[in-house]
């Protein structure tokens, strides 16, 4: 729109309103006139008639603005309101400017934390309807989420009526040769159905032919589109090049889209068919595959999980032995990505919420310290004609710029705030959390702003409300609004301070036991000293370590090294390192024991002689491993002290022997120690019985180093890693880190200090503000009654007694809202409970020390006006009045 167009519309507004005006004061006049020859003609003197007919008619201004408002002019009169708003703003811009960063803060944490709500729980997966996409696999007494062996799975896809399809996935790795750099990367072999089942389309080439993931088919892939970028430059002629993995040439058959992501394989470089069986998928007893499924029309995942359900007990009698004991575990796709994270951002999220109404409760009190300042002021407007319509509409627009001023901040600074914590996620866990990508402010998040703008501008906009409900214009002009001011902010004021505190408690008490189980699973057990250990994964092309002999000359060949190292006291290989997970698990009979087909399942590590010395475990009784136990000696095995428990209780376990289900010789493994237990699973995991056998006797593809260092293990890292590689062209070194940044960057550890350190941040930010809600409600109750204190000094009261006084309040509002508070918080804490760790939702330690926090910081934020009180001078506030 021009200048002129802008000038011609304000000019027939301008024309429209003085016409407007003309005509109804010419009609006022006639009607004026009319009703004063009328009393005259009855007998009243010509003043009594004109005071009459002021009186029967009103006052002409009022008249006139209730006439606008009822004709027209609405967008004159808005308008008006808003300049007027702007004005008052621009005359208090101190008040002005806190209110909106308060509600930016409020409104911009809530968004942040929405935004990832909506992302990871709101949006849905990006596949064809997927509402019907399950996650099938197989569950066992200890797995409630076991994998599937590929025997069961080619049967459940058989077997089943309820699925449309049924495709599978499992992980592996490959070495990646590109010109002379060799490079592990992770890979996920699927069934040639796998992407139809999701529905997803390729962006380049073709998806897997059916039959093409049968043993003996071409070696062929497929690349994730960050693949195709970063490695082959996004040349569309990729499709139909060679890729050399693990020595063999797989050719490109297609291209994924940038969009497709597949959270539980979110890290994966190829995308490869089945093919042969590996070692595992030679046993219907060994598991290694999760499926994916897509319901028939019409059917549930409750149906499709009876169904699967059928099928497993039907598999379990035709195979007593390896199926003992397996059912079905179907659920929802999506429930099964966001599963593990669907608490913590409910919990963040309300968090959030609690935030924003505390933000929304200061502002309200700060609104009401002004509307009593402005109490006089509305008071001669409404003695001047002005209704409490048209005064209820200035202030609600006055509410309504605060909002959208802090809304529009606020969705400024939720976009860096969401931005800040995906770099606090570790990358490797982003990819498996969900799709992150969607995160960022969409049509969720501008509606969820537009819902909360307008809750906010109504709760401030009620507090004008509230005060015009209780004007008296004539008691208001009269005393000046001293004392109805302080009873108005007594009633009111203190209640949302108390509501201030209350949310406070609530998130601090949050805080504290989030944080006290933070503590807890840093600090659990570990059965081995986590300090100064370097650690390192190597991968072996398959095929390569054919002969025992050849294995045995490699881990000999990485300890030497690995020893030769500067600062390296003892090196030790295995096949996984602790503190990943119970998983990796051998089914093992005792001996001599009574025996009815049960899986007695165990974690199984493969380690060297020098493993457990360098990881520092403790030997409990028997011995360790010798040097030259290989594949040439009989079988020996150590068991953890859970194992000795659970399954040799009250007797010495050296010297006896265990082997698979059938025991057969090959199997047939001699107990020579007894370890303390080991952390093998997660930090919040319990401790699983475990068996370890000597890696000599393996012939396994890949291995983990753990090297003890008497310096930083940091600065031993590059070295290792350097040293290994020059072992040999074909081994790949990946996951270099050391133990201690291994713990601390856990799931389990991520997962409680990104929730410890948010709701944190919002206790913080609660407690703030409430310590300084507080504060204005006593300052200014302090300011309303300094007549008071000084006829109080002035007829001799101590200054003991004022501060007592202004202490009294403080106090009192403080215990009313600790006391709601941990009422509240015990409530809260229960709905989090599966959120902690070692700490219950009443802890009386944690509640405690949130109560004196908060009574120290609200205390001390009430001596400044107690202090000013007692100082006040009675001669100087008594002349004020």
């Amino acid at each position: 729109m021009n200048a002129i167009s802008r000038f011609l519309i304000k000019l027939s507004l301008l024309l429209r309103r003085n016409r407007f005006r003309a005509d109804l004061d010419e009609e006022m006049a006639f009607h004026r006139a009319q009703a004063e020859r009328d009393l005259i003609a009855e007998g009243f003197s010509t003043q009594a008639a004109q005071t009459a007919v002021l009186r029967r008619f009103g006052n002409p201004a009022a008249l006139r603005d209730r006439s606008h408002s009822v004709v027209a002019f609405r967008a004159e009169t808005v308008l008006q309101d808003l300049r007027f708003a702007l004005r008052q703003l621009r005359k208090n811009p101190g008040f002005a400017v806190t209110a909106i960063l308060i509600l930016a803060l409020g409104m911009s944490v809530s968004l942040a934390i929405f935004g990832f709500v909506d992302a990871v729980l709101i949006q849905p997966l990006p596949y064809a309807q997927p509402n019907r996409l399950v996650f099938v696999t197989e569950s066992a007494a200890i797995f409630p989420k076991a994998n599937l062996s590929r025997y069961d799975y080619d049967d459940w896809k058989r077997m089943n009526t309820t699925l449309s399809s049924l495709d599978v996935v499992g992980g592996t790795g490959f070495l990646l040769r590109m010109g002379s750099i060799v490079e592990p990367v992770p890979a996920a072999r699927i069934s040639d159905g796998f992407f139809r089942t999701l529905g997803v389309k390729m962006l380049l080439g073709r998806d897997f032919l059916p039959g093409e993931d049968q043993p003996g088919r071409a070696k062929i892939a497929i690349l994730p589109w960050s693949t195709w970028q970063k490695r082959f430059g996004g040349h569309r002629d990729v499709v139909g090049q060679s890729v050399s993995l693990d020595g063999a040439a797989y050719t490109i058959v297609g291209v994924l889209p940038r969009e497709f992501s597949f959270a539980p394989r979110g890290n994966v470089t190829f995308w490869v068919p089945l093919l042969d069986r590996n070692g595992c998928e030679t046993r219907r007893s060994c598991h290694n595959l999760d499926g994916v499924g897509r319901l028939r029309d019409s059917v549930t995942s409750q149906a499709a999980f009876a169904d699967l359900k059928n099928v497993a007990a039907q598999l379990e009698r035709q195979y007593p032995d390896s199926n003992r004991d397996q059912g079905a575990f179907v659920q929802p796709l999506k429930d099964d990505i966001v599963g593990d994270v669907r608490p913590i951002l409910l919990m963040l999220l309300a968090g959030a919420a609690l935030l924003l109404l505390i933000a929304c409760v200061n502002v309200t009190s700060l609104l009401l310290v002004r509307s009593e300042s402005r109490r006089r002021e509305i008071a001669v407007r409404g003695a001047l004609g002005a209704t409490a319509a048209r005064v209820l509409r200035q202030f609600v627009t006055e509410a309504l710029l605060l909002t959208i001023a802090g809304c529009t901040a606020g969705l400024l600074i939720a976009r860096w705030l969401m931005q800040l914590i995906v770099k606090l996620i570790p990358r490797t866990m982003a990819d498996n959390v969900g799709f992150l990508s969607n995160l960022g402010i969409n049509a969720h998040s501008a509606l969820v702003a537009v819902a909360v703008a307008l809750l906010a501008s109504l709760l401030l906009a009620a507090i004008p409300a509230l005060l015009l409900s209780q004007q008296n214009l004539h008691n208001t002009l009269a005393e000046g609004g001293r004392s109805a001011a302080g009873r108005f902010w007594q009633r009111l004021g203190a209640n949302l301070v108390v509501v201030e505190l209350t949310i406070a408690v609530v998130l601090l008490a949050g805080a504290g036991l989030l944080g006290k189980s933070l503590y807890n699973v840093l600090h659990v057990p570990f059965g081995f000293d986590p300090t100064h250990l370097a650690t390192a994964y190597v991968m072996i092309p398959d095929g390569t370590l054919a002969k025992n002999a050849q294995a045995l000359a490699l881990y000999h060949d990485v300890e030497c090294r690995a020893s030769a190292l500067p600062g390296v006291e003892s090196v030790g290989i295995t096949t996984d390192l602790p503190v990943q997970c119970n998983c990796d698990t051998d089914w093992i009979r005792i001996v001599d024991k009574p025996f009815h087909g049960e899986h007695n399942e165990v974690n199984q590590r493969d380690v060297s002689p020098g493993y457990l010395p360098a990881l520092k475990a403790r030997l409990v009784r028997g011995r360790l491993f010798a040097a030259d136990e290989t594949g040439a000696k009989p079988n020996v095995v150590l068991i953890n002290e859970a194992l000795a428990r659970k399954y040799f209780p009250g007797e010495d376990p050296i010297g006896k022997r265990i082997g698979d289900l059938k025991l057969t010789p090959k199997s047939m493994r001699q107990i020579i120690g007894v370890v303390a237990d080991l952390r093998e699973g997660g930090l919040d995991q319990p401790i699983w019985p475990a068996e370890y056998q000597a890696i000599y006797q393996t012939t396994d593809n890949y291995f983990a180093v753990a090297v003890r260092t008497s310096q930083d293990p940091n600065s031993v890292l590059p070295s290792l890693v350097s040293t290994i590689r020059a072992i040999g062209p074909n081994l790949g070194v990946y996951g270099e880190i050391t133990m201690g940044d291994q713990i601390n960057a856990s799931q389990a550890a991520f997962l409680h200090r990104f929730s410890t350190w948010i709701v944190g941040g919002f206790a913080f930010m609660a407690l703030l503000l409430g310590v300084v809600g507080l504060y204005g409600t006593v300052a200014y109750s302090v300011s309303q009654r300094a007549r008071e204190i000084g006829v109080r000094m002035a007829l001799g009261a101590q200054r003991s007694a004022v501060y007592s006084m202004v202490m009294r309040q403080a106090a009192w509002l403080t215990g009313i809202g600790v006391g709601l508070g941990i009422a509240c918080s015990i409530g809260a804490s229960l709905a989090m409970r599966k959120l902690l760790f070692g700490v219950s939702a009443w802890d009386a330690t944690t509640l405690a020390a949130v109560a004196l926090v908060l009574a120290f910081a609200s205390l001390a934020a009430s001596f400044l006006p107690a202090h000013r009180a007692a100082s006040v001078n009675p001669t100087e506030a008594l002349r004020a009045e």
